[in-house]
């Protein structure tokens, strides 16, 4: 790569947004800014007043845009929500020539999205599991090898056209242009994952504000993306009704002194809580606020777990499970999803960038990198295939040249011959 450029990820979440600047070159990627605010529109992960929504994202790319010196115009933006699926799909084709060109890949994985779906939802991603050779299966890379049919096996995600479009529609009124949209715990992936992880089998748990989200991988390639419809605000909302203090209150004493395992906490730990309605505030054991969060917690592995145990995939998980998202921050969250999902767990950090990695080293902001590596990855494909073209248009020049030459003085042998 001659020149850096510069490419921006948008993470749209229940609880914030996210904006992260990064500049691509040769060396790799380099993180110029960070803009972090709170967010208010977004319910479960799906924009719900689209106002507060622009408010927000506007805030964070200017925040992002000081910080980091430079304009942002494009961005690459996350969506997340419950109203995401997925599904297994396959596609062949006949192989032209005798050998396997990138133009193959692109039909069998254009054929692979010719599934019925209904007409409000649109497809997100289109994700290789693995690819066939005249039935020889298992194959990641088929360029190149020698064959008459191309298969493939894919998982497609899918998504609300609508709840898309909003999340669009807020970042074009805030003057931006969206180059793609990418799936939160996808983006997440890509910043935290390491290779070996992908192909001994890993799952994602992104735990965010309003929603967790689940995706495993197995032999190197996406197997199973699903959302579960609870998160950290969960948690929040238990706290408040227990401990009887407001949200605000309640979200300040689940970061700040929140434990997901009882037993960790000592007994003579004590937190102040705030009261309500004019109440004077009140001390109450630490340990009564654990064994709020607790159970909420269990209950948030167990659907995990049982997710992975409908998919068939939960033993070919050698590698165990990844924590992200802001709630993975809370004390205790490894060791108790270590008990329940019975398998290592490790949080999640950002990895494989330069900069100002400090303002990035944590859970919360593994989707905003991954959004900046996305991008980094789609503008060097998209060098690739402008280079292929460029090539062939050169190779094919001559070959029109002969043929304008040769029909040229066709017509002009037929017009003597006819006067």
């Amino acid at each position: 790569m001659e020149t850096s450029e510069i490419v921006v990820g948008l993470d749209i979440g229940t609880t914030k947004v996210a904006a992260v600047v990064g500049e691509v070159d040769s060396d790799g990627i380099t993180i110029l800014g960070v803009g972090n605010v709170p967010c208010k529109g977004l319910r479960k992960g799906v924009v719900a007043n689209i106002e507060w929504t622009v408010k927000s994202i506007g805030e964070a790319v200017q925040a992002a845009q000081s910080m980091a010196g430079v304009e942002i115009r494009t961005v690459y933006a996350s969506v997340g929500g419950s109203h995401v699926r997925s599904q297994l799909s396959d596609g062949v084709v006949a192989v032209a020539g005798g050998e396997v060109t990138a133009d193959d890949v692109e039909r069998v994985l254009e054929g692979a999205r010719a599934v019925a779906m209904d007409a409000d939802r649109q497809i997100l991603h289109v994700l290789p599991r693995e690819f066939l050779v005249d039935n020889q299966d298992g194959i990641r890379d088929p360029i190149g090898m020698s064959g008459v049919r191309l298969g493939s096996k894919v998982n497609l995600t899918t998504a609300a056209t609508t709840c898309v479009q909003n999340v669009v529609r807020c970042a074009e009124r805030c003057g931006l242009t969206v180059a793609d949209v990418v799936l939160s715990p996808l983006a997440s992936a890509e910043a935290v994952l390491s290779e070996d992880e992908k192909e001994i089998g890993v799952a994602v748990i992104d735990i965010g504000g309003g929603t967790t989200d689940l995706l495993l991988y197995v032999d190197g390639g996406v197997a199973h993306t699903s959302v579960i419809p609870a998160g950290g605000n969960n948690v929040t909302s238990d706290i408040s009704m227990g401990l009887r203090t407001p949200m605000a209150e309640a979200e300040r004493l689940k970061r700040n002194s929140g434990c997901a395992l009882g037993r960790m906490v000592a007994d003579d730990e004590e937190v102040e809580v705030p009261g309500v309605g004019g109440h004077l505030p009140r001390k109450a054991a630490r340990r009564m606020l654990s064994d709020i969060i607790e159970p909420r917690i269990e209950e948030l592995f167990a659907f995990a777990r049982r997710r992975m145990e409908e998919t068939g995939l939960i033993e070919q998980l050698s590698a165990g499970a990844v924590l992200t998202g802001g709630a993975a921050l809370m004390e205790g969250m490894t060791e108790f999803a270590e008990e329940i999902l019975g398998m290592p767990v490790r949080l999640g950090l950002p990895v494989g960038v330069r900069g100002i990695t400090q303002l990035v080293q944590g859970p919360q902001y593994a989707t905003g990198v991954g959004l900046v590596r996305h991008g980094a990855t789609m503008l060097s494909q998209a060098r690739e295939r402008s280079n292929v073209v460029t090539v062939r248009a050169r190779d094919l020049a001559p070959e029109l040249e002969i043929r304008t030459d040769k029909s040229g003085r066709k017509i002009w042998d037929w017009f003597k011959a006819a006067f």
